[in-house]
């Protein structure tokens, strides 16, 4: 059975950041500000109150007083290694010096594995990209050697995911898509982000999401493309209604669309103004198979 991992830093409250500070979220507002309020409260994070009430949040020296007070409580009891602590109370400094000391004391891979990952999850918690591409390739070595040594899927599955949300937040949705589908029937890493599915994805997950919200429109574009791309594959052609019909859009919105995804070389077809049809440009499988052979065929650098 996987050991559980503890989720400190709360990898929620950044989001509740988020859409806190974002002005077109504004109906999500007061449950970002209690549910971020709540789980300063909780977790006792006055380092991390701190920083959010310079984001933009507005201060509040009475209950800063009394974070204080329950962290200074918190470091006189036992039971919580001095880097869980700092993790816990969002103290990022700390935290990083305090498990790069442990990387260095360390000599076991999957504890090695351990610190990398917290340190990456540190990282997206901070939006620290520098700290995340610092730690992934030293997590994938010793994944590698400790996969050599025996194996350790369940940290390797964790590692996918960890690398497949920074690909994603990076803009590399192909390849992080993979890593993630990769990962999905053995998935684990609660501690970094939660399981979910949804036909209302943009709208509910993207644009509220402070990772994945710069890229919400890249993303639908693309999906659209594709989307296009699969209908037109299908038929000759089209009349721009049916087209409007299928996606749930205007007829003008359709024509717009096509229009630049055309112009942009990313659709193959053509608008008939007159008669409203869109018409398949693209090429037969067949005939682009022979195209590539006669190209390669001409290629002296082959032989």
């Amino acid at each position: 059975m996987a050991e559980e991992i503890i989720p400190i830093p709360n990898l929620s409250l950044p989001q509740h950041l988020f859409t806190l500070i974002s002005p077109t979220l504004g109906q999500l507002h007061d449950n970002a500000r209690k549910q971020l309020l709540e789980g300063i409260k909780a977790d006792e994070m006055s380092p991390y109150y701190k920083l959010v009430t310079s984001a933009g949040a507005k201060d509040n020296e009475e209950e800063l007083k009394k974070l204080d007070e329950r962290v200074a409580e918190a470091e006189k009891q036992e039971g919580d290694s001095e880097a869980n602590h700092l993790s816990r109370i969002g103290d990022k400094e700390g935290t990083i010096a305090a498990q790069k000391l442990a990387l260095e004391k360390t000599p076991g891979l999957g504890s090695r594995i351990d610190v990398a990952l917290t340190l990456i999850r540190l990282g997206f918690f901070f939006g620290d990209n520098g700290l995340i591409t610092e730690n992934l390739p030293k997590a994938e070595r010793c994944a590698s050697q400790s996969f050599t040594e025996g194996g350790d899927w369940d940290r390797r599955n964790r590692l996918k995911v960890f690398r497949g949300l920074h690909m994603i937040s990076i803009r590399q949705l192909k390849a992080g898509g993979a890593l993630l589908l990769h990962a999905l029937s053995t998935f684990t890493t609660t501690e970094l982000t939660t399981y979910l599915l949804s036909a209302t994805l943009e709208q509910t997950y993207l644009l509220p999401s402070r990772l994945l919200s710069p890229h919400t429109r890249y993303y639908v574009r693309e999906m659209r493309i594709l989307a296009y791309s699969q209908l037109l594959e299908s038929y000759r052609s089209l009349t721009l209604e049916s087209l409007s019909g299928v996606f749930g859009v205007s007829v003008e919105f359709v024509d717009s669309e096509l229009s630049r995804f055309i112009v942009n070389g990313r659709l193959h077809c053509t608008i008939d103004k007159v008669h409203s049809i869109v018409e398949t440009t693209r090429p037969s499988l067949k005939n682009a198979q022979y195209d590539q052979a006669i190209k390669q065929g001409d290629d002296s650098s082959l032989y």
